[in-house]
């Protein structure tokens, strides 16, 4: 594990797209915690990765779109995509996000 103790505030965000930052928190091999503030209008283009995503609607308002569905998420709402599950999302809000990985993605650390 990095760190045990991980306070947002102390973790500069990185600029994953415009629009889209990203604060990795707490993670070991197999988790992964990361908090994600996204501009309203930006967008997140459709892509897959190994890992499950879960995750969780601290404020705002996305609009999910996968290959066979479409889904708003709001503020107290969460969502799950599975391994290799293709999605996307445009921003309706600002808004702030918690996703959780399995297993941890090298690419965030």
């Amino acid at each position: 594990m990095k760190n045990k103790l991980v306070s947002k505030d102390n973790i500069e965000a990185v600029k994953a797209l415009d629009g889209v930052y990203r604060r990795t928190l707490s993670y070991s091999g197999d988790l992964m915690l990361c908090h994600f503030f996204l501009q309203k209008g930006s967008e997140v283009p459709i892509h897959s990765h190994k890992e499950h995503q879960i995750g969780y609607i601290i404020r705002g308002k996305l609009k999910f779109f996968t290959e066979n569905n479409k889904f708003i998420v709001k503020e107290g709402d969460s969502y799950l995509f599975d391994s290799n599950e293709k999605h996307g999302a445009i921003i309706l809000e600002d808004s702030e996000v918690i996703d959780v990985f399995n297993p941890s993605r090298d690419d965030y650390k």
